[in-house]
């Protein structure tokens, strides 16, 4: 995986959550050690959350934040705002002159934003279109996404297809790139972990607040008493055992918890142990940090992130006669 232009995107929602950390963010961090990584806060996207200006700048500046004391290390990648590039939207319409009308309209994710109650307008039904813009603006050959977003992967492509037949062999066909852990479910077991769903767990919250958190989740419901026999893959704590374990702390868990030899309450103490020798740094991290130095990282990475942007666009204007010329 050395060597490649890796590009992805994450939504100012403010502060990252643990399911962003798994499913992510901690795989920004790794493949930023040997890749040309090019990482975005993708405020353009967010507008289909119809917040007030004010909450999305702050929002913005506290994901930034947040990304930096996570581990996303500027000096081994490019961090900015997505509206700090103008390209974006630029390149976003051009691609969606040849986007296919079908496979939008067979995007889940718009289906189930909409059944929860977003507005069915042209910029949620049109985001696949700008996330493939976001990607293909810098010539990703790689993307790391979650489970949830392979689908709009496969659309970039498409596109990316569709363009190049049109136009000439412009843009590379990006591989999509899934983390050990691509999908972590809320601390309720109800679908995945979110803010808006209230079943996260804050990656800067105190030691106290992870463990009441993860006290309250639930597990293998298969274990109703403390001497029922347990799976751990039905548990909905598993996968972040594997993500802040080793397997040699896992493994007598595992053990235990089949057996019955030990109960949930145990499992859970592990993992909160596990949890905050991976957090407590992060937390001090991002304690330490101050709006200047979060804005100064932003401003770099636009400005590095624009002279990328600006070379494809005008090799995409030049091929589709865009322009004077």
């Amino acid at each position: 995986m050395a060597d490649r232009r890796i590009f992805s995107g994450i939504q100012p929602t403010g502060e990252l959550h643990l399911g962003n950390w798994v499913g992510a963010v901690r795989n920004w961090v790794d493949l930023a050690q040997g890749n040309e990584c090019i990482y975005c806060i993708v405020d353009y996207h967010a507008l289909t959350l119809h917040r007030s200006g004010d909450e999305l700048r702050a929002d913005s500046r506290a994901m930034a934040k947040s990304l930096l004391a996570a581990g996303v290390d500027p000096e081994a990648c490019t961090l900015f705002l997505q509206s700090d590039v103008p390209e974006h939207v630029e390149l976003a319409w051009i691609l969606a002159t040849v986007a296919p009308m079908g496979e939008l309209n067979r995007m889940t994710q718009y289906k189930d934003k909409v059944g929860r109650g977003l507005t069915p307008d042209l910029g949620l039904f049109a985001y696949p279109v700008l996330q493939a813009a976001d990607i293909l603006l810098y010539k990703a050959e790689a993307v790391p996404v979650g489970e949830d977003q392979v689908q709009h992967l496969e659309l970039t492509r498409e596109v990316a297809r569709r363009f190049n037949n049109l136009y000439g062999d412009v843009f590379p066909e990006p591989e999509v790139l899934l983390t050990e852990v691509p999908r972590v479910s809320g601390l309720d077991g109800k679908g995945k972990m979110s803010k808006s769903a209230g079943n996260h767990l804050p990656l800067f919250t105190d030691a106290a607040d992870t463990a009441k958190r993860v006290g309250a989740a639930v597990t293998d419901p298969a274990r109703v008493r403390r001497d029922d026999p347990g799976d751990p893959d039905n548990c909905n704590l598993w996968p972040l055992h594997r993500a802040f374990l080793d397997e040699e702390a896992r493994a007598p868990l595992a053990a235990g918890c089949r057996s019955a030899e030990i109960g949930c309450v145990q499992c859970k103490g592990a993992l909160v142990e596990g949890l905050e020798a991976s957090l407590a740094p992060m937390r001090d991290a991002h304690a330490s940090l101050d709006d200047d130095s979060v804005d100064g990282v932003l401003e770099a990475g636009a400005a590095a992130a624009r002279e990328t942007a600006g070379e494809v666009i005008d090799e995409v204007r030049s091929v589709t006669g865009l322009g004077r010329g």
